[in-house]
């Protein structure tokens, strides 16, 4: 539904009603979303916030209390908490990670071999904590599939959240096993947040999900985001989907039997929140706002700023430095901050945009930007992977800006 303000925000609600309709006839009625939510703002009033297809098989519609698994959405939160412990003075950008997390003191890259046998040479550098936050750690992610590394990650079933490793048994696992590069020389999406989420515990001396409760989620009114839903909540997280290499769409996770009604044994930092459109809103106000929503202050206002500039060593692109297989977020024209990606040059990424927009997305298709030049900002909902498999990103900020006046 176009809102009644849209004018007054700055967008012709003709043009912004041609989203309902393209995402209807596209992705909801061809079957290859079960169903979306969209939310538009400005100057963090909602615009536009539209809810299409059932949140379960054949069950009632998604509506604005339902839930979804944001995923990798969550590593910009982790990466908020990580920066409210620099402003305490507690950490650095430049601190060393084996300072906090001794288990990786000793890491070396890969040189040949594979599990068990593994050849390595030194680091030119030590991990710091930067290169968590922008992916220049030298980690990797399993399911890259590219490498004898991340094949011991497989192996390792470092990915499991339930019944594997706690957080800290997946660090001592991490500091046990080869980088794929020495820090700082190239970007691959990789448990770099994950590590940070560790690295957050040990700092504070609270667990993950307690200090985003206390320090994020309540301040910011966030009730509907936490790693595991609680039983009164469960009937409304949506049903989570997969798509086949043939091009069909499988149940991947139940809504009403959900892994997310456990408690994790590892709190994933960057990937493990479920959330709501609402509150992923609210989250995106309080950083457009320069770190402050309704009278409370998360970080500063020049921290949010030192967030989203490019940090790539050189102020390099994703073109540049990236080998990685992932599907946030595409190269070209494209930095990375500390815990999202960045347009650098809206030209090269064939799409409409400005400067200095940052942005983020998840696995199960879901996504964010937020233009502080526009003061605008898009949070999409809906529960199919990969995200690789589908363009509505790129088609929705087409949508989304052509709206503009």
């Amino acid at each position: 539904m176009t809102s009644t303000a849209a004018g007054t925000l700055g967008f012709d609600q003709s043009r912004l009603a041609r989203i309902e309709p393209y995402l209807q006839q596209r992705y909801l009625d061809s079957g290859l979303l079960p169903h979306c939510q969209l939310l538009i703002a400005r100057n963090g009033e909602i615009a536009h916030f539209s809810h299409q297809g059932s949140a379960r098989e054949g069950g009632t519609a998604i509506d604005e209390r339902s839930l979804f698994r944001i995923a990798s959405m969550t590593k910009p939160i982790t990466s908020i908490a990580f920066m409210m412990l620099v402003e305490q003075g507690k950490v650095a950008l430049d601190t060393p990670v084996h300072r906090i997390l001794p288990e990786l003191r000793d890491l070396a890259v890969f040189a040949g071999g594979a599990y068990g046998n593994f050849e390595t040479r030194p680091t030119a550098q030590p991990m710091r904590m930067i290169d968590l936050l922008r992916h220049t750690s030298g980690l990797t992610y399993g399911f890259q599939e590219r490498t004898p590394v991340d094949a011991a990650y497989r192996e390792l079933r470092l990915d499991r959240w339930h019944g594997g490793p706690t957080l800290d048994d997946f660090v001592a696992h991490l500091g046990k096993l080869p980088l794929e590069f020495s820090p700082g020389d190239e970007w691959n999406y990789s448990v770099s947040t994950d590590v940070l989420g560790a690295v957050i515990e040990r700092v504070s001396g609270q667990t993950l999900d307690t200090f985003f409760r206390e320090q994020i989620f309540a301040p910011l009114g966030m009730d509907d985001t936490f790693f595991t839903v609680p039983a009164d909540k469960l009937h409304r997280l949506t049903d989570c989907y997969s798509m086949t290499p043939k091009g069909e769409r499988v149940m991947y996770d139940r809504g009403a039997e959900s892994g997310w009604a456990k408690q994790p044994t590892l709190l994933s930092g960057g990937g493990g929140l479920v959330s709501s459109s609402l509150d992923y809103h609210r989250f995106c106000t309080m950083c457009l706002n320069g770190g402050e929503l309704d009278g409370v202050r998360i970080v500063s206002r020049k921290t949010i700023d030192l967030m989203t500039r490019n940090h790539l060593p050189n102020d390099s692109d994703l073109a540049a430095m990236s080998q990685s297989l992932f599907s946030e977020t595409t190269n070209a024209g494209t930095g990375f901050g500390l815990g999202f990606a960045i347009t650098k040059d809206v030209a090269k990424t064939l799409l409409p945009g400005s400067e200095g927009e940052y942005y983020w997305g998840g696995m199960f298709s879901t996504a964010f930007f937020i233009d502080p030049v526009e003061r605008l900002h898009m949070v999409f909902m809906t529960q199919v992977s990969p995200s690789s498999a589908f363009t509505v990103r790129r088609e929705l900020k087409t949508l989304i800006y052509s709206a503009l006046t």
